[in-house]
């Protein structure tokens, strides 16, 4: 691919702005067919850049797809603490439902927690990946205060297992559910399996973590 467009970036400004056009282009790839397929050179094209244009601002690709998953953290986080803060207590079950569907509303953050500790901290500088353990854990904290808020038969480390278990679920859920193309299996032709099992992606989450959430409330 010839990148006749392209020019170095010489301001700050245009330093900003050519990383914001690098990191859409990974969402925009990410989303159209799936976070493991995007690669450096695949990123460098849908841009308009040369491969090595993209180094000049990070580290590698991985570190890019790190970003996003770093921005899903913050826009759940806001989304849960949005929905359960109020003056009216929650039940764990409310929980449950709120979790479900601020993860099934970004898909995205789904599929990137099911590769960030296996892959997306990979081939990053050690400093950005403090830096995005950093601001993730703080986005999932603020997760654990809201639920503890909102629902006061859970302490702080049943409302911490739960939001653990949200990402856990989430990410292993969004995988099982969306193989890759040519690997797709119907488990209900499998001998003994029962035929009512529901494998889509949203109903699963929200009954397990759902189930998850009023479990964590019985557990002394």
């Amino acid at each position: 691919m010839t990148h006749l467009g392209f020019r170095r970036a010489r301001s700050e400004e245009n330093k900003r702005q050519r990383a914001a056009t690098i990191v859409e282009a990974a969402r925009s790839l990410a989303l159209e067919s799936g976070v493991a397929s995007v690669t450096l050179t695949g990123l460098a094209n849908r841009a308009g850049v040369h491969h090595s244009a993209v180094r000049r601002y990070f580290s590698s690709h991985k570190e890019v797809l790190l970003r996003l998953s770093t921005e899903g953290m913050a826009a759940l986080a806001e989304s849960v603490c949005s929905a359960l803060d109020g003056s009216r207590e929650r039940s764990p079950a409310d929980v449950g439902a709120v979790l479900s569907r601020a993860l099934i509303e970004a898909p995205l953050f789904c599929d990137l927690l099911g590769s960030h500790y296996l892959h997306l901290e990979h081939e990053v500088e050690l400093g950005q990946v403090r830096e995005a353990q950093r601001v993730n854990q703080a986005a999932a904290m603020t997760m654990v205060d809201a639920i503890e808020r909102a629902v006061p038969e859970l302490d702080r480390n049943s409302a911490l297992d739960i939001v653990t278990s949200a990402f856990a679920l989430s990410g292993m859920l969004w995988q099982f559910t969306h193989p890759p193309e040519g690997l797709e299996h119907d488990f209900k032709e499998e001998p003994g399996f029962p035929q009512d099992w529901d494998t889509d992606f949203a109903s699963t989450l929200t009954r397990l973590l759902t189930a998850t959430c009023i479990g964590a409330a019985k557990t002394p």
